[in-house]
């Protein structure tokens, strides 16, 4: 993983958040005593300098960066698919859209700055923590995680399931490099900090924020290998649009997540190992054998259909569960409910796909 960067900045110049910092820091380090007047004349332009910037009218959200094609940086304009991700630090990121300071008090700090599919479990603890830190301030009004789109639907599950507070969490990424024509990341940013700042966004869970979508980290997915349109709900639905600088919401999910949530990860410091093992015609049985050999605590079966295995699989998956494996059996299919079998010890998935059960 890659060593978190402490670059921390803020829109504008605000230095303190709250009128009245510069007298505080003058009184913090002894007892009271009188301030000549030219000393207070001085400290009252310290503090206009402090909240230059600082609207106390508008929300307060804080970006945590982690890479991806929103911060990826190609050799031409036209390269859509050929670019290297994580390379743009978020405050370059943030002054590229300088209408956010209309929509909100802004701040920033990147993670780490890597591809999706370099994201870890490591990374993803370090994330819920930083979120579940941050949100626990009166000063953060939301969190906006930008995030490559290959595996940002996992890492929004993730945080569904363990961030404790109704502030709104909002995922975005894009689907084009930040050099290339027509890049979508700009938009879904400005569209990300507003839904994360906005009343109506609150106690909604995890919400994915692309192409004007609003989307439930449950049941929203990537769908599409390059275009701009690929994160669907093809069952569920959206929970809403963003239209003309407004989020409307028309849906809710019903399923717990966030403050709500059983899982607690404050105290933890190691995620539990699982794989995913996709069925087809003639597979074997060794591929599971394998894995519960080396340890894993869960595997997850993309079965056929409705789960369904053949009985070489079934043999296999037996076998891991003998051995202390948990097995869950899923779809690879990607909509609709996997059924329980009733002739196993297997659990299912419901309507959660393979990539998302890893984290249930």
């Amino acid at each position: 993983m890659q060593v978190k960067k402490k670059s921390k900045f803020v829109i504008g110049t605000i230095v303190a958040v709250s009128v009245g910092f510069g007298s505080w820091s003058m009184y913090a380090s002894g007892p009271a005593e009188v301030v000549p007047e030219e000393e207070k004349e001085s400290v009252q332009e310290n503090e206009d300098v402090a909240v230059e910037g600082y609207d106390a009218e508008l929300p307060n959200v804080e970006i945590l960066a982690t890479g991806g094609t929103i911060a990826a940086v190609g050799d031409e304009r036209t390269d859509l698919a050929d670019y290297t991700a994580g390379e743009i630090e978020i405050q370059d990121l943030i002054e590229q859209v300088p209408e956010l300071e209309d929509i909100a008090n802004v701040t920033g700090e990147d993670i780490t700055g890597v591809s999706s599919n370099d994201i870890n479990n490591e990374i993803l603890l370090e994330l819920a923590h930083e979120v579940n830190e941050r949100l626990a301030s009166d000063d953060v009004d939301g969190i906006v995680i930008t995030h490559g789109t290959n595996t940002l639907e996992e890492t929004a599950y993730f945080l569904n399931l363990v961030v404790d507070s109704e502030k709104p969490v909002v995922m975005v990424g894009a689907m084009r490099p930040d050099t290339a024509m027509s890049s979508d990341g700009e938009l879904n940013l400005y569209n990300a900090v507003l839904l994360a700042g906005h009343e109506e966004a609150k106690d909604r869970g995890v919400m994915i924020s692309q192409n004007d979508r609003i989307g439930s980290a449950r049941d929203v997915s990537k769908t599409n290998t390059m275009q701009i349109d690929t994160f669907t709900s093809t069952e569920m639905g959206y929970l809403g649009n963003i239209i003309d600088g407004e989020p409307r919401f028309y849906t809710e999910t019903t399923r717990t997540h966030t403050a709500n949530s059983e899982f607690d990860v404050s105290d933890v410091e190691e995620l539990p190992e699982v794989d995913i093992i996709y069925t087809h015609q003639s597979d074997r049985s060794y591929m599971f054998e394998a894995a519960a050999d080396q340890g894993v605590d869960g595997l997850i079966v993309a079965g056929a259909g409705n789960g369904g295995m053949s009985s070489n699989a079934r043999e296999g998956a037996e076998y891991a569960h003998d051995n202390g494996v948990m097995v869950v059996r899923s779809s690879r299919v990607g909509n609709g409910v996997v059924t329980p079998d009733e002739d196993s010890d297997f659990l299912t998935s419901d309507t959660l796909n393979p990539v998302k059960l890893v984290f249930y």
